[in-house]
């Protein structure tokens, strides 16, 4: 393989204003986390570790194999909304005896654990990585139910989390479920559901309804242990599979089962036992991306720093060159990359990628998009030279390419270049955000210029002269919200990525990935099953 040069000078100007804005950006994140890594804050933490419990974290640390990585996924789910950063609850890809799975734990020093819309949400999602990738799913269960006030955004969707659990075992995929608290109501049925349930002797209450309701709706006089306690539910109802002695002892008995379940990886194995690592200092990465949007980089200066050995076999380099497309290998795992150049995708870009999708799905090769485009060209000339049927086929080849893909927004995702780049839409198995980058149907000044011309163009229709302070005014207020909106903080906050991320992590976070996206078989349905083809490409 060839390897990538660099034109990357650290002393110069640029360098240092854009590494000045990338860390500015990294500050906002690792506020939000630490908000997010706080829980319900320093009282209830204080009355929990009273109680002798342990925190959500804490249990996936003593779940996960000693000194192995754990990848949390979407850590600030929530930001900016009237729910608690981290949606009351973590969500993680860690290893355990040896197996990479999915772990969802809920953290009930967040009122109670409660489950409001962003905690479903995320949980579904995890759910969704689990079935995706073929990975065992561990519940770390302590809630409360459903957070009453916001029941309508839940109950109906919230089933999805039930089917999910049963759809997992379906396909052969274990799941587990270790309860420390209350799992009640509808929470009930997360034990219920799962292929493996241990409980917390004197901890533990899982019931569909507790005292109070039952003696509501029927009368009857009972008590949490008779109802729903652990050592009833391992001696008598037989829900619970083990009974644990305190919380360790269930999270030993977890790893147990985990370990029992004689799990293979059915995807291939990396090339290397030890992979070469890339040849420049990942440190560059807070300083590649342009601390003005509109200006370009030159993603090879990304993929130097994330690629083994700096290698990378480009394809078609002298052909729609404001898309970079090639071969490379990242902690041994063959992938394709499509990555931005120049921001702007012409008819070009688009066959191009076309054509590279489809060869990487003939290679059962996972796909890499690095996404950094203000969208397809527009204007008369392109549109005569059918740049929409051009952008179709691209969009078409993504649609329906069936090896995994991976996608990180490293500065911009607007319009449909956002589809073509395998936006959230298009199912990535993963989709990071770097802290600067930004995504929406467009940048704000061009939105708010269109809102401006149209409304002009409505006065000038009706005979009335067009009101230019006002004007100025909502363009200031488009202007900022458009800013906001399209912010990584905001959209990961609506879990429209899996996590914002350090650009200095992103090799890391990516061979996790590939990893993880290998439990499973990676090879491409669309050369063994004619009917598992590509759309109709329009020529």
């Amino acid at each position: 393989m060839a390897v990538l040069e660099t034109a990357v000078q650290p002393r110069q100007p640029a360098y240092q204003g854009n590494r000045a804005a990338m860390l500015e950006r990294l500050a906002e994140l690792d506020a939000a986390v630490a908000t997010a890594r706080a829980g319900g804050g320093e009282k209830y933490v204080t009355r929990h570790h009273a109680r002798g419990k342990l925190l959500p974290r804490e249990r996936i640390e003593l779940l996960v194999d000693r000194d192995s990585p754990v990848l949390e996924l979407s850590p600030v789910a929530a930001w900016g909304t009237d729910y608690p950063v981290g949606a009351s609850v973590v969500t993680a890809i860690g290893v355990v005896e040896g197996v990479e799975c999915v772990i969802v734990a809920n953290d009930p020093t967040v009122r109670g654990g409660a489950v409001n819309p962003y905690t479903l949400r995320k949980t579904v999602r995890a759910g969704e990585i689990a079935l995706a990738n073929r990975l065992p799913l561990v519940n770390l269960v302590e809630s409360g139910g459903a957070d009453l006030p916001s029941q309508a955004e839940i109950f109906i969707p919230g089933g999805q989390v039930f089917r999910d659990l049963t759809r997992l075992s379906a396909a052969g995929i274990p799941t587990v479920s270790v309860v420390f608290g209350n799992a009640t109501a509808g929470g009930a049925y997360v034990p219920g559901m799962s292929d493996y349930t241990i409980m917390v002797r004197g901890r533990a209450k899982v019931f569909l309804a507790g005292p109070p309701l039952v003696k509501m709706a029927t009368g009857e006089v009972t008590d949490d242990e008779s109802l729903g306690g652990a050592a009833m539910h391992a001696s008598t109802s037989g829900l619970a599979d083990w009974l644990a002695e305190d919380e360790r002892d269930g999270l030993r008995l977890a790893r147990q089962c985990v370990r029992r379940f004689n799990w293979r990886k059915q995807g291939p194995a990396p090339r290397t036992a030890v992979a070469p690592p890339p040849k420049y200092d990942a440190e560059d990465l807070l300083a590649i991306a342009s601390a003005d949007p509109r200006t370009p980089f030159d993603p090879r200066e990304v993929l130097g720093r994330i690629l083994d050995g700096s290698e990378f076999d480009e394809f078609k380099p002298g052909y729609g060159s404001a898309l970079v497309t090639g071969w490379g290998e990242l902690h041994g795992y063959p992938v394709g990359v499509l990555a931005n150049a120049r921001g702007v995708l012409f008819s070009e870009e688009a066959q191009k990628a076309t054509q590279f999708i489809q060869l990487a799905n003939n290679a059962d090769t996972p796909l890499l998009f690095l996404q950094n485009t203000t969208g397809y060209m527009v204007g008369a000339e392109y549109e005569q030279g059918g740049i929409i049927k051009h952008g179709a086929l691209m969009i078409n080849a993504v649609s329906n390419s069936t090896v995994p893909h991976l996608t990180v927004n490293l500065g911009a995702s607007y319009g449909a270049g956002n589809y073509g780049m395998c936006g959230r839409a298009y199912d990535p198995r993963f989709l990071f955000t770097w802290p600067n980058a930004k995504s929406a149907v467009m940048g704000p000044t061009q939105l708010a210029g269109v809102l401006s011309i149209v409304a002009r163009q409505a006065a000038e229709a009706k005979g009335q002269p067009y009101d230019e302070d006002r004007d100025r005014v909502m363009r200031t207020m488009v202007e900022g919200q458009v800013e906001s909106e399209s912010a990584a903080l905001f959209l990961s906050g609506r879990l429209l990525d899996d996590g914002v991320i350090d650009p200095r992590d992103t090799r890391t976070v990516l061979g996790l990935c590939l990893s993880a996206i290998h439990s499973g078989p990676v090879a491409s349905s669309l050369h063994s099953a004619r009917s598992a083809g590509f759309g109709v490409f329009r020529m």
